[in-house]
């Protein structure tokens, strides 16, 4: 276990944001990991947790308190179960699968961050959550103060939400267990529409396993979101704001504010997401609102490959990004009504 003072937290973001913690541990061993915690919290120390970075920002004043780097590893594939430790980089797992010729996170290839995070946050992208593949969760219980099992049904999974995200302080993830499915080297069957237009085939239909993951690779670099550290359209968390659910009710007052914008003609997205709830899109309603890509004339902007991102464009700091976000919160806010809501997690600052 390794430990470090008035430590830099930026080079273990994505963004490369932020300032220093009072002490930086890295963790390699889940004991490492408990022991860690319980220390922090025997303390009354405040416990920052680290895995892949790529869903922070923290503030430049940084972390004063104890910031834990999960860099636990650990795969293990048995039959169609892969068990997998926190700290593992997400990205190899999910080749790890395609390698083995298993489906059911395929469509999750070149998201950053750690293994340990995507429960977290229920991760998804291009028609596939690890909700549907996550069995059980083992995390440490902070207030029980002992190592538990939680099924699928226990972590309480919805749209970018989990139980752990709902009760940041109790849980520390330690390992995830996924079931996948031996499909003779065929995708699941894909279900988001770009995907299936990439791949000239329809929603519904399986295609090779590698052939599904590097589809989606393609269409990620294309929007700036495969980590490269000589590009500044991936300094960023990705996607920063989630898409917005709204009631009938508010989403017939949205498509009203469309089209006294727009035009009658206007159509926003509009995707089921529940009865009496609907799911449209942040991007168009983030470049409706006259926030395109490239925005910005700071060193933090709006991605010049997709407008969901906003960018570090490496002399930012964080207060230059929490001012281009408030400025988009603001403007779709001012333009339809709708509040946007920042994913990634902020420390020390809010929007």
């Amino acid at each position: 276990m390794q430990e470090l003072h008035d430590a830099p937290l930026a080079p273990l973001t994505t963004f490369r944001l932020g300032g220093p913690a009072t002490r930086l541990i890295t963790a390699t061993t889940d004991a490492e990991v408990i022991a860690a915690v319980r220390e922090a919290d025997d303390t009354g120390t405040p416990l920052l947790l680290i895995g892949g970075g790529s869903n922070l920002v923290i503030g430049d004043k940084g972390f004063d308190g104890t910031a834990l780097h999960i860099a636990t590893r650990g795969v293990l594939l048995d039959g169609t179960t892969l068990d997998i430790a926190a700290g593992e980089i997400w990205t190899d797992a999910v080749a790890r699968t395609v390698e083995a010729g298993l489906a059911g996170v395929e469509c999750l290839a070149g998201i950053p961050g750690s293994a340990g995070a995507t429960p977290i946050q229920n991760v998804g992208a291009y028609g596939q959550e690890v909700s549907s593949t996550i069995t059980e969760v083992t995390a440490y219980d902070r207030r029980s103060r002992e190592t538990v099992t939680l099924t699928n049904a226990d972590c309480a999974f919805s749209y970018r939400h989990s139980r752990f995200k709902a009760e940041p302080e109790r849980y520390v993830v330690l390992r995830v267990r996924f079931e996948l499915e031996d499909a003779g080297g065929l995708s699941a069957p894909l279900r988001y529409a770009e995907t299936a237009r990439a791949l000239g085939v329809e929603a519904g239909d399986r295609v090779p396993l590698v052939t599904a993951r590097d589809t989606v690779l393609k269409l990620r670099a294309g929007k700036g979101m495969v980590l490269d550290p000589e590009d500044h359209d991936t300094w960023s968390a990705g996607s920063f704001f989630t898409n917005p659910i709204l009631t009938d009710d508010e989403f017939a007052a949205f498509r009203a504010r469309v089209a006294d914008r727009l035009g009658d003609a206007a159509e926003p997205p509009a995707f089921p997401a529940g009865e009496g709830r609907i799911k449209t899109s942040a991007a168009w309603l983030i470049d409706k609102a006259g926030f395109t890509k490239g925005y910005g004339t700071g060193p933090a902007r709006i991605s010049t490959k997709h407008t969901l991102a906003l960018t570090n464009r490496g002399e930012a700091t964080t207060e230059d990004l929490l001012a281009l976000a408030r400025e988009v919160v603001a403007g779709v806010r001012e333009a339809f009504g709708v509040t946007l809501v920042n994913e990634p997690v902020t420390v020390g600052v809010s929007l």
